[in-house]
């Protein structure tokens, strides 16, 4: 039983979208509704990595289009039970947890920022020309590096300064390890007070100057299940 998401029972009005390759239900235990595959072959997709991208991104799309509908507890690709029975079993094992966690979560999203280091104005335009030999050579080279330096310590104090202040007003907050010089942070945040996130933003950008700062959508929490 390929499963996407696990909902409160109170969602089963949902409309549900179409499957990777099939038709969607929900099964119920103790409150609780899985979302559930039941047709999907995991296998056969991952026999071609162009299939299993897709498969892999319409995953997410269901899981998206059901949380602008009901809170959702979202699972990870591939999560799939060997029988309904499993699933049934593993719901009324956890079925307190995950109530909980779906109640914690109700009326909020993920809102994941991205911030990526900003090249210095001098970089975009034609550089001076560096001398080609000797002395100056060298002390061109020294300098160009110590500017360098100077300007990655004054973007990591910028960057620690923001982190600081990002969880001091929201503490409902996840660090994700950088990636290709891009780091991320994930805050989860009432959908009602979204406006007041995009007021922060300015803020953040205007007392970041050395990085660019780019915030999603409204997303499934999935860094805070």
């Amino acid at each position: 039983m390929y499963t996407y998401a696990f909902v409160l029972q109170s969602a089963a009005s949902i409309v549900l979208p179409a499957g990777i390759s099939g038709e969607l239900v929900l099964l119920y235990e103790q409150n609780v509704g899985a979302v559930v595959e039941p047709g999907l072959d995991l296998a056969v997709l991952e026999q071609s990595d162009e299939r299993l991208m897709r498969a892999v991104l319409h995953h997410d799309q269901v899981i998206r289009e059901i949380f602008e509908q009901v809170p959702v507890l979202p699972l990870r690709f591939g999560t799939q039970f060997v029988l309904p029975e499993k699933l049934l079993e593993h719901l009324r094992l956890h079925a307190e947890t995950y109530q909980a966690t779906l109640a914690r979560l109700t009326g909020q999203a993920e809102y994941t920022l991205k911030l990526s280091p900003r090249s210095p104005a001098s970089e975009d335009a034609d550089p001076a020309p560096m001398p080609s030999k000797g002395r100056d050579y060298f002390l061109a080279k020294k300098q160009q590096f110590q500017q360098q330096l100077d300007r990655q310590q004054q973007q990591q104090a910028e960057l620690l300064a923001l982190k600081a202040a990002i969880a001091q007003d929201y503490p409902a907050l996840q660090f994700d390890e950088p990636r290709d010089g891009i780091e991320r942070l994930h805050l989860l945040v009432k959908r009602q007070d979204e406006a007041a996130l995009y007021e922060s933003l300015a803020g953040w950008r205007s007392r970041c100057p050395g990085w660019h700062l780019a915030l999603s959508e409204a997303l499934p929490p999935y860094h805070f299940v």
